[in-house]
């Protein structure tokens, strides 16, 4: 919970730093360019359904308060989406790079039985450390499937010309009802595995 509370802080407010940057102050006063977990949590998708997975076993399927963006004050309206959609991904992806840096300079250290080279695999560090880094990527890869009102889907309709990204659109309403319907079909485990395995042999974990 706390490494999920933290990482989906980092990710909403990285939203709401390149909304700020690009031109939309609709976030900054709001409140939401902050590391204050408070302004981020939704009580459901951040706290109540992660407390649900981790007692029950159910499949994990949560989010934070969306960073409310308004064109107006964009300079390019496209791009500008494109980019601050991205931002929540790439902030994951960014603590995921560092908490592996992380790791393998705890590996040069001695473990607690005298022998270089190791850590001791059971310690609570390490075993937060290693949450922290494989969470940080799923959330990575999972905000990318492009799906609405996945960061991905944004991307995605950003990129499309207008005509197929109108209509493209038309799926946000049920967009949930078809992330559901892949955790509940184990095709989104499908979807994710490859793109996480290539990044875990990327950061040589």
């Amino acid at each position: 919970m706390l490494v999920l509370v933290f990482s989906l802080t980092v990710h909403e407010a990285a939203h709401a730093w390149t909304a700020d940057k690009l031109g939309d102050p609709t976030a900054r006063m709001l409140g939401r360019v902050s590391l204050n977990p408070i302004v981020h949590i939704d009580p459901i998708g951040t706290i109540l359904l992660p407390l649900i997975a981790a007692v029950s076993g159910a499949p994990l399927l949560g989010w934070a308060k969306p960073v409310p963006v308004r064109s107006r004050g964009l300079k390019n309206v496209r791009r500008d989406f494109l980019l601050i959609a991205a931002a929540g991904p790439a902030s994951n992806l960014l603590l995921a790079v560092t908490g592996a840096v992380i790791w393998h300079s705890l590996r040069s250290l001695v473990s607690p039985d005298g022998s270089a080279g190791s850590i001791d695999p059971t310690g609570p560090i390490v075993y937060l450390l290693d949450r922290f880094i494989l969470l940080n990527l799923i959330l990575a890869v999972f905000n990318m499937i492009p799906v609405p009102p996945l960061d991905g889907g944004n991307v995605l309709a950003s990129l499309l010309p207008p005509s197929l990204s109108y209509k493209f659109e038309q799926v946000r309403p049920y967009g949930i009802f078809v992330l559901y319907a892949l955790l509940l079909t184990g095709a989104l485990t499908t979807i994710l595995r490859p793109p996480l395995g290539f990044l875990v042999r990327l950061l040589q974990l």
